[in-house]
């Protein structure tokens, strides 16, 4: 088992049920590096790994001959090759999960980042300033929503709950998925951005969603809006994000997610002062951990009986 920052895998599932089938060794670190990784993994048959932590490409694969099982917490991990998987004779199992984590996480980042939470709390636990920032209210404000899915319906949910009014926009977005929760339809993405106070992204990334919003994008958004990303770093232009936080032209991001994790030291998403960012942890929560491995266990147990369940590729 993979990147277990926690240590909490074996202690949220019953793993005993394969304790005469299975040796179980947990990675709690994360391999940095590939010759390492592969070491670690060279006699494993099974291995599960959580989200996108640890990408299993074509070259991994080739590398792990022993390896016959796969399991992703989620039914959806871009960083595994299916194709290779299934070449090689490895069979690639998911779990499922709830939208609700992320939902909350994405508002934890807009309200922290529009009631400066870490700057006041920083200054009050330092004896510092007794207020030193002036808030921004979200009453009467717009919200932009790049994607309506399943999160991206429940933010907009809670948005108008803040008095917020809303707008939605996806290449395949229609009016009549939008009007019924009282959510405008943008005509386009300028239409949104141009239109959006806070911004929050709520795409699945593939080949037309990579780097949608790029510099000219982020120079549509309003002078002073806020952009939150808790879906997927390379939807948005990291060095034009940067470049646009270090103008002042964006008031601030919410960060969760990027596209080299973890995060390099010194990178400037860990230094900007109008950067509010969490290390990946949209999904992270004692539920959806239980459903994780719970279900990692189970399809264990069904691959092991002949019979694997929730399948990918």
């Amino acid at each position: 088992m993979l990147d277990d920052y926690q240590g909490v895998a074996l202690v949220l599932a019953d793993w005993s049920v394969l304790a005469d089938r299975v040796d179980v060794t947990v990675h709690r670190e994360h391999f940095d590096s590939r010759d390492r990784l592969v070491e670690a993994l060279r006699d494993h048959e099974i291995v599960v790994v959580m989200r996108e932590r640890t990408p299993f490409d074509a070259g991994l694969v080739a590398r792990l001959p022993s390896l016959r099982l796969l399991v992703t917490s989620g039914m959806r991990n871009a960083s595994i090759d299916l194709e290779a998987a299934a070449a090689a004779g490895v069979v690639v199992c998911g779990t499922g999960s709830t939208s609700g984590p992320p939902v909350e996480l994405t508002w934890a980042l807009i309200l922290g980042l529009a009631r400066h939470l870490v700057a006041e709390s920083a200054s009050l636990r330092s004896d510092g300033p007794w207020q030193s920032t002036v808030g921004t209210g979200l009453a009467g404000r717009t919200l932009g929503l790049l994607g309506f899915g399943k999160i991206g319906v429940r933010v907009a949910r809670i948005g108008r709950a803040f008095g917020m009014d809303v707008v939605a926009w996806s290449a395949n977005l229609t009016a009549d998925r939008t009007e019924p929760e009282g959510v405008r339809l943008a005509a386009s993405l300028e239409d949104l951005l141009s239109a959006s106070d806070v911004l929050s992204v709520h795409l699945v990334l593939g080949e037309r969603t990579r780097g949608l919003v790029d510099a000219g994008a982020l120079k549509s958004l309003r002078p002073g809006a806020l952009l939150v990303n808790t879906s997927r770093a390379a939807i948005v232009d990291q060095e034009a994000l940067v470049d646009a936080l270090r103008e002042g032209r964006l008031a601030g991001a919410g960060l969760d997610v990027f596209e080299q994790e973890p995060l390099p030291h010194g990178h400037p998403f860990r230094r900007l002062p109008n950067v509010l960012a969490t290390p990946h942890i949209g999904y992270v929560t004692d539920g959806n951990y239980q459903v994780y491995f719970r279900e990692a266990v189970e399809d264990i147990l069904a691959f092991l009986d002949g019979a694997p369940i929730r399948t990918l590729g």
